[in-house]
């Protein structure tokens, strides 16, 4: 709401859930006195490289370049000045002006004008029936349905398909070069995707997801990348688009991600952890399932002592990433499992065997005994956010020394203000200069890493600080400027939002564990 000398109005943003075309509607609505209103809207197509052409109808605007179609509906008297549209009108108490923006294919013809009113209550309608199925209670129910609901809003519902973010090249670093592109589905979200889902109740949502990965992996597991479009497109070339001059000057701006071509072992891990997660869960478990999984298996028995990018999808030189052999060692962790737990054919023995090698190679290479810290890669004294994924995936248990160990190592080194930073850029040596600010998703990893770890109050005030820094609705970017204090990268950004979910639901559980233990007598006499 807006307040003015002359009155007040309120302006509300909705998407209406519609399948087959995109609308954005918005309502200003005169609370008190009288308002004059001033609105532009400037249509550009092609990401602002093509002014598209513009006709009046008897409803509003209709602009139309190539593929694309654009209507704008609205009773606000319109007027057009250097190529903008303008509209000046006054809005009274108790009055309503609706604007509606509809986008369709050019060649099938005006979309049904709808009601703006009606559609606003059919679509809070909607979410709170979605919302209504959240299965998550405690004290931070809040948090995580506003995280889920915008999970929901992250996917696209003919596929089931959940997009990294919905922006690009929203900077890392305002005025640096660290802007990507993240309209696209990462595989390394599935795992976590599944659990946050699953944990939730949303089973449909967590089958949709778990579909779409099945049918972007599908094919030679050769071939496999790490992110896919929402199709399940594997092309996405990365191009700069010069013409734009970015979000506070940082350039380049970029579609297509060429990380899509990069080699990150992990991913093998990670998808072979997701789909274990679903032959433990509610989710209908299929042969198809499990020819794909042995698959993929048997070609990561052939690579898993490569060097490759790594989670952080670095552009320097490759390396041997001790995240991405602790996922290789997932892998065949979960392959094991499928055999010795679900009755499932396999080689067992030999990945069994695979997998002692892998930890012995992970714990001779990747473990710097000195210092009792795991270590970003083998060779190298560098720390890494990813190490404290270690217990979460049941490589070692949370109390393990070596465990506390990187936890305390990247708590000294690799913090800013408590939260942490994926890695230490200067240090690392990942293809571009400049500095990025503390990772929210890292940060959430440290709150369960804590919590595994018996330091329950810690882990608390951690994760209480991070709920502070969402916005006014409560979304996440990717990182956050400490000095600054603001957020930074795409947004909203998948990754922090899962992270969210699953640590909040980390600590509800380890409340209502606690709840439940009787107390030792001794305890209860001192009482």
């Amino acid at each position: 709401e807006w307040e003015t000398p002359n009155g007040t109005v309120r302006v509300t943003d909705f998407m209406p859930p519609r399948d087959s075309v995109a609308d954005i509607v918005r309502i200003v609505e005169g609370i008190s006195g009288s308002v004059r209103m001033h609105g532009e809207l400037t249509l550009r197509f092609d990401y602002g490289h093509i002014v598209p052409w513009v006709r009046r109808d008897k409803y509003g605007l209709h602009a139309i370049a190539g593929p694309d179609a654009v209507y704008f509906v609205t009773p606000a008297p319109l007027h057009g000045e250097n190529l903008h549209t303008l509209s000046d009108f006054t809005v009274n108490a108790g009055e309503k002006v609706p604007f509606v923006l509809t986008w369709a294919p050019s060649h099938v013809g005006r979309p049904v004008t709808m009601e703006a009113e009606k559609v606003l209550e059919s679509t809070f309608s909607f979410w709170r029936g979605w919302s209504s199925q959240c299965t998550v209670k405690g004290e931070y129910q809040d948090a995580v349905l506003r995280s889920l609901v915008t999970l929901k809003a992250l996917t696209y519902g003919p596929t089931g398909g959940i997009v990294a973010a919905v922006t690009t090249s929203l900077p890392e670093q305002p005025g640096g070069p660290r802007n990507w592109d993240y309209r696209y589905c990462w595989l390394r979200d599935a795992t976590m995707t599944l659990q946050a889902l699953l944990a939730a109740g949303y089973t449909a949502e967590a089958a949709a997801w778990r579909d779409w990965l099945l049918r972007a992996v599908a094919g030679d597991p050769a071939d496999l990348q790490i992110m896919y479009g929402i199709h399940g497109e594997r092309r996405l070339p990365e191009m700069e688009l010069s013409w734009l001059k970015g979000y506070e000057n940082s350039t380049p701006v970029r579609i297509g991600n060429a990380a899509a071509e990069q080699f990150q072992l992990d991913v093998w891990g990670e998808v072979l952890d997701c789909l274990a997660l679903t032959r433990n869960s509610l989710l209908k478990h299929t042969d198809e399932a499990w020819d794909v999984q042995v698959a993929l298996m048997e070609h990561l028995e052939t690579i898993w002592d490569q060097p490759d990018n790594g989670l952080w999808e670095m552009r320097g030189p490759r390396r041997h990433f001790t995240h991405s052999k602790v996922m290789a060692w997932v892998a065949a962790d979960r392959m094991v499992k499928g055999v010795r737990e679900s009755g499932l054919p396999g080689p067992v023995e030999r990945w069994e065997a695979l997998r002692d090698t892998i930890r012995e190679d992970i714990m001779a290479n990747g473990f710097d005994a000195e210092r009792n810290t795991f270590v970003q890669a083998y060779g190298r004294p560098e720390l890494d956010a990813s190490l404290l994924l270690i217990p979460r995936v049941g490589f070692l248990p949370p109390d393990d020394p070596r465990v506390i160990g990187t936890i305390e190592a990247i708590q000294r080194e690799l913090t800013q203000d408590g939260f942490v930073l994926r890695y230490r850029p200067e240090e690392s040596d990942d293809g571009l200069p400049g500095d990025e600010g503390v990772f929210l998703a890292c940060s959430f990893w440290l709150v369960e890493a804590l919590l595994g770890a018996g330091r329950r109050e810690e882990s608390r005030e951690l994760f209480e600080r991070l709920l502070e820094l969402r916005n006014d609705v409560g979304l996440l970017s990717e990182e956050w400027a400490v000095k600054a204090r603001r957020q930074l990268g795409n947004t909203p950004q998948a990754f922090s939002h899962f992270a969210l979910v699953t640590s909040a639901i980390e600590l509800h559980q380890d409340t209502v564990r606690r709840s439940d233990t009787p107390i030792p007598p001794d305890t209860a006499d001192s009482r």
